[in-house]
């Protein structure tokens, strides 16, 4: 590939204990053999966000909210993002509430910019919540990838920070080159027209 695109992983579970940073770990090695992007594994427990935003959502408010300062960081490579991959668990049939607070914070970060998903859980995979992301990403203005990776069962599915299934390499490019395709396609667009808000 020609052009390499800013890929920002997030790892949407801030929980003890949790497994997202070994899935995202992998996804970036998965992204860095693809070749297509310049890799940034953003880790959602690194950043202060919290639960309670301000009265005036920024659609109304040319996306002023103000921000905590230890949310800058996060902002800032939302807003450098080309393209995004979201790894989230699957809570009570959704994503966590850290996912949720992080998307709700920012807005034009994720317009027009293409969003896949990653997900684990137990017999669905995390599907569900994954279901739930695409909506709330779909009011953003943002365009969600439709062929993503769950990993169901993934305390039995994984070894050594790897999962045994010997397809999901092979599911993980189509996934990329998707996002690839999206990335470069979004970013032209982008570049030449203005996104009418």
């Amino acid at each position: 590939m020609s052009e390499k695109h800013k890929l920002v992983i997030i790892v949407g579970s801030v929980r003890e204990g949790r497994f997202g940073p070994v899935v995202a770990s992998w996804v970036a090695d998965q992204a860095r053999e693809h070749g297509g992007f310049d890799i940034d594994v953003v880790d959602l427990a690194d950043a202060e966000i919290p639960l309670s935003l301000p009265a005036v959502p920024p659609k109304f408010a040319g996306d002023s909210y103000p921000r905590p300062d230890g949310m800058a960081s996060l902002t800032s490579q939302l807003e450098d993002a080309d393209a995004f991959i979201m790894v989230t668990p699957e809570y009570n049939h959704s994503y966590p509430a850290s996912l949720k607070a992080a998307i709700d914070w920012h807005y034009t970060q994720w317009t027009a910019k293409p969003v896949a998903f990653v997900s684990y859980g137990g017999a669905a995979g995390g599907r569900h919540a994954v279901l739930h992301l695409e909506n709330v990403l779909t009011e953003l203005h943002a365009v969600t990838i439709r062929d993503g990776l769950a990993f169901p069962n993934y305390r039995t599915a994984w070894e050594h920070g790897r999962p045994l299934d010997p397809q999901a390499p092979g599911y993980a490019k189509t996934l990329l080159d998707q996002l690839a395709w999206w990335a470069a396609a979004l970013a032209a667009a982008r570049n030449s027209v203005p996104y009418p808000a």
